[in-house]
């Protein structure tokens, strides 16, 4: 049997869209491929339902960098409400034994949250993507199955106050930034461990995934507002360049014939390599005043080695 051909355009770029509430983020980026009319696309890392905020989704070659966005730094505006744990760690799960939290003040929750700040460990939720056997820990968790988990290191570089309202159900408002991996649910849970009255998230909006912020997204009601009956064709000015999910590492601009090979998998020599980096760091690699090939990796003898190739 022949390959069968996928269906959609050939669209390589990056879109920033802003999350919607209520759909998971594996649903919003359906709707963007449909608006989109792509063959291929991805995003870079699961929003809860609830959450809301960038959400970079990958199309076509622009796919093969989303691990960068994945590995990036986060940064997350959440509203917790103290009184109550709750059994997903937010507010679409069932509360557990509420108690009035109109003691809390904000000094107390100031001086729980610095405790959170630095590198800590953390247990993933098993209301979580995290695989056991291959399956979702979140699934397990709906079948009232609970699994044991490994601690896992993360940093929160910060978490600040925005504001603090008392009462039987008292809410703060934080800021966090933090790296990959950190689950702003667990630092709630944790949070109203700390203060012995419970806390779950009731708001949560990511405002940004590494060098992306929600100021510079969109959202699908706007993009198929503008695209309307039109072909898709409409939105792809809404499209970052593929290589900007690594717009921070060092450009290599290569000359047509050392570019050839590049793009054939073979390692090439530059003099340029020795200013940009050293042994193990990867450039982003052109062929000069062209487009863009790749990312390679500066090898043992100073050759830049392809680790992935676009083809466009």
């Amino acid at each position: 049997m022949g390959r069968r051909r996928a269906k959609g355009r050939a669209v390589h770029g990056v879109l920033l869209l802003n999350k919607p509430q209520g759909v998971t983020s594996n649903g919003a980026l359906q709707m963007a491929k449909r608006l989109f009319f792509a063959a291929k696309a991805g995003h870079t890392g699961s929003l809860d339902p609830l959450a809301t905020g960038v959400l970079p989704l990958c199309f076509g070659e622009a796919t093969k960098f989303s691990q960068f966005l994945l590995d990036a730094d986060k940064r997350y505006q959440v509203t917790y409400r103290l009184g109550a744990f709750s059994t997903t760690g937010d507010s679409d799960g069932e509360l557990l034994d509420p108690v009035d939290a109109s003691a809390i003040t904000l000094q107390s929750v100031a001086d729980a949250l610095a405790d959170f700040v630095g590198t800590i460990q953390q247990v993933p939720p098993m209301y979580s993507a995290l695989k056991h056997n291959g399956q979702p820990l979140y699934k397990l968790a709906r079948q009232g199955i609970e699994i044991e988990r490994d601690a896992r290191e993360v940093t929160v570089y910060s978490a600040d106050i925005l504001d603090f309202r008392p009462g039987v159900e008292a809410e703060v408002d934080v800021d966090v930034h933090c790296s990959k991996g950190t689950y702003i649910r667990s630092i709630g849970e944790d949070l109203g461990h700390k203060l012995g009255c419970g806390a779950h998230v009731v708001k949560l909006h990511r405002t940004q995934a590494g060098p992306f912020e929600v100021a510079d997204t969109i959202t699908l009601d706007a993009l198929e507002t503008e695209r309307g009956e039109d072909r898709a064709e409409t939105l792809d000015h809404h499209l970052l360049a593929v290589d900007a999910p690594v717009a921070s590492l060092p450009r290599l601009d290569l000359p047509e014939d050392s570019a050839y090979y590049f793009k054939q998998g073979n390692p090439v020599m530059d003099s340029q390599v020795y200013r940009i980096g050293d042994e193990g760091d990867m450039v982003r690699v052109f062929v000069d005043q062209g487009p863009f090939l790749g990312v390679g990796v500066i090898d043992d003898e100073g050759r830049i080695a392809p680790k992935r190739l676009v083809v466009m």
